[in-house]
């Protein structure tokens, strides 16, 4: 099969690679049809998430008709499915707690040490997405092994495209799960820093969940402008002092629940983003936290905090005072999205979610490379590209 592999920073290509094998009773085996490129897999192309290999399979948003399936598959042959990225077991302490993406089974015994090393705990499994997650093989190809399959996937019903539900894989529900961490009350303000797949997924989410006012932060017009349509207010914050502009629209008070949806490749052009910028240059683990320094300072006392951006190693300069002096509630984590995919297809299937508004590219799988340069050197323009294995 036809596959994206990761060969070291800015160097992905599509490499022949053995067809996916079921390896375990509850394996089954996707004939992708769609695969999307996240803000995430950028964090590898960019080289700062460590435990990659040269050779492995990318992609961990996707979606296909199930070809094979093991004995203890509760998936048939023909059935189209979307895929979580979290690769849970559904038996664990975590699981039954609907906590999936801390399965303590998805990422096998011996991947764990590493990430045990790091963050105290194992990580959980996930797809195309370093070997600290279990070194699984990606979506980013033709055909992919499913494993837990009778846990994680969710069967689409007849008419319903792929471009509507792909997204149920990652960034909706992990913009839904950002909003819902947010513990959004009637009349609050959020303001969501980051325009980009999650972030425009956050936005739309509070504004379903009851938020008055929604205020987006970001320097790309094209992604603010997607935004507005949803009813949010914009900050572009190469115009504008973010924290003053907030402090202006809540009346001095401040935000109620802020949301980063950024994570540890931060932009913008000062004293500590440059900082960072530099560290995480010289060695992967340094995470550029320069949007969640500013949410932190500029949510109001007592207020709460959403962290979906994704971060993987240390951050300095954290203004814990501010933390502590404020009363802040703080939620973050990788998203639990076997929690929330039925609800959110029901959205979707009832008009109350639009998930297709997001989609300005669509490529074959062989122009992945193209697609990923694009992604990450023009996301104004470029705000979300879906892969295509059998062609556009």
């Amino acid at each position: 099969m036809r596959a994206l592999t990761w060969h070291g920073n800015n160097d992905v290509r599509v490499d022949t690679h053995p067809d996916p094998e079921i390896l375990n009773p509850r394996d089954a085996i996707l004939k992708v049809t769609s695969t999307a490129i996240c803000g995430s897999d950028l964090h590898l192309y960019d080289g700062v998430i460590p435990g990659m290999k040269s050779g492995d399979i990318l992609g961990h948003e996707f979606m296909g008709e199930v070809v094979e399936v093991g004995p203890k598959s509760t998936l048939k042959k023909g059935q189209r499915v979307v895929v979580p990225f979290t690769i849970s077991c559904g038996q664990c302490f975590h699981c039954q707690k609907l906590q999936f993406s801390a399965c303590d089974n998805g990422n096998p015994v011996e991947k764990q040490d590493a990430s045990e090393m790091l963050y105290g705990h194992a990580m959980g499994g996930a797809f195309g997405y370093s070997h600290l997650t279990g070194g699984y093989a990606g979506g980013q190809a033709e055909y992919v092994r499913v494993p837990f399959s009778d846990v994680g996937p969710i069967v689409i019903p007849h008419g319903m495209s792929d471009d509507e539900v792909l997204f149920l894989s990652d960034i909706l529900p992990t913009g839904w799960m950002a909003a819902e961490s947010a513990q959004i009350e009637p009349g609050d303000t959020v303001a969501v820093w980051g325009a980009g797949p999650v972030g425009l997924f956050a936005v739309q989410s509070a504004v379903l969940m009851g938020a008055e006012q929604v205020i987006c932060i970001d320097h790309h017009p094209h992604r603010l402008e997607l935004a507005q349509k949803f009813g949010a207010k914009v900050i572009n914050f190469e115009e504008t002092h973010v924290r003053e502009a907030l402090m202006e629209m809540t009346g001095g008070i401040g935000p109620d629940a802020v949301i980063d949806a950024v994570g540890m490749e931060a932009h913008g052009f000062v004293v500590d983003n440059v900082l960072d910028v530099i560290k995480q240059k010289i060695a992967p683990g340094a995470d550029r936290g320069h949007a969640l320094r500013q949410a932190l300072l500029a949510c109001r006392k007592g207020g709460r905090v959403s962290v979906p951006g994704v971060y993987g190693g240390m951050l300095d300069k954290w203004p814990l005072g501010a933390m502590m002096e404020k009363g802040l509630q703080i939620k973050t984590g990788q998203t639990h999205v076997q929690k929330y995919t039925h609800d959110l297809l029901r959205r979707i299937q009832e008009g109350e979610i639009d998930t297709t508004f997001l989609i300005s590219h669509r490529l074959s799988l062989e122009d992945a490379p193209t697609g990923y340069k694009n992604f990450h050197d023009k996301q104004n323009e470029w705000t979300k590209v879906v892969l295509k294995p059998g062609g556009v």
